[in-house]
């Protein structure tokens, strides 16, 4: 099965697990109060979507495994040479509140590479795909980036852990950032924010922390849209650090947050 074939997939799962999503959230949103904490809806929205994807790749590609934030590697076993890369709901807190910042995002990873991922704002409807090879698109629209050349004119993404050690750190980098750019903007959801570079609605995006079901889908359509994905100073994207910027911009803030120690702290 070829990459085009493994994202028709993806779309077709993440549509539906982004109906379930908004679907829980809309009903559960008056009954919030009945629960234990409001943090409950959430919890059981996460599994549910997750279990939903899980079975649906199984029902198409039972040989396959799964990697997904709620369940780890559970949920599918076997040797059918693919993994799926699942984020349920990624920016739980914007669902949580109701902000339209909240997404799916199932990418398929083949050899170690992820050839084939999709992004849908579960909120909005709107879709990002890319398959290796074949451009990264939203609704039918090619995505070439942003055509951006001076960091200081540039409007730079970023995101903030959740540990309150790691969010001093952040803080301390994006404060000196700040006024070297034209402006930050948070919105909350790794996967949508690297989708917003990949469409030129942000010059850039860099983040500490991302796990890689927050990577893999966005971090693909990124790169097919003419990003470069990094981690910094020619370390490869994960954890430590995810630098995504068209090559114009991608040395210039290398070069800050390689000075500012962004990948460092807790």
């Amino acid at each position: 099965m070829n990459e085009l074939e493994l994202l028709d997939i993806a779309v077709q799962v993440a549509a539906d697990a982004a109906d379930t999503a908004r679907r829980m959230r809309n009903e559960a949103i008056n009954d919030v109060g009945t629960k234990s904490t409001a943090t409950d809806v959430v919890t059981a929205a996460d599994r549910a979507v997750e279990q939903q994807v899980i079975a649906a790749l199984a029902a198409r590609r039972p040989g396959d495994t799964v990697l997904g934030e709620e369940f780890g590697g559970a949920g599918i076993a076997g040797d059918g040479g693919v993994r799926w890369i699942v984020d349920p709901i990624d920016g739980t807190v914007n669902y949580l509140y109701g902000l339209a910042q909240y997404a799916v995002s199932i990418a398929a990873e083949v050899d170690g590479e992820v050839v084939a991922g999709v992004v849908r704002n579960a909120a909005t409807g709107q879709t990002w795909t890319a398959a290796r090879g074949h451009g990264a698109w939203r609704d039918g629209r090619r995505l070439t980036g942003s055509r951006a050349t001076e960091l200081a004119l540039s409007l730079v993404g970023t995101g903030f852990g959740y540990a309150r050690e790691r969010r001093v750190h952040q803080a301390a980098v994006v404060a000196q950032v700040l006024p070297l750019v034209r402006d930050i903007r948070r919105m909350g959801a790794a996967a949508l924010d690297l989708c917003a570079a990949a469409e030129g609605m942000l010059d850039a995006y860099y983040e500490k922390g991302l796990a890689e079901w927050d990577l893999a889908a966005g971090g693909l359509i990124a790169r097919e849209a003419g990003l470069l994905v990094t981690g910094l100073s020619g370390r490869p994207a994960g954890g430590d650090m995810v630098l995504a910027a068209p090559p114009a911009l991608h040395a210039p803030l290398d070069a800050l947050l390689t000075e500012l120690v962004a990948d460092g702290g807790p």
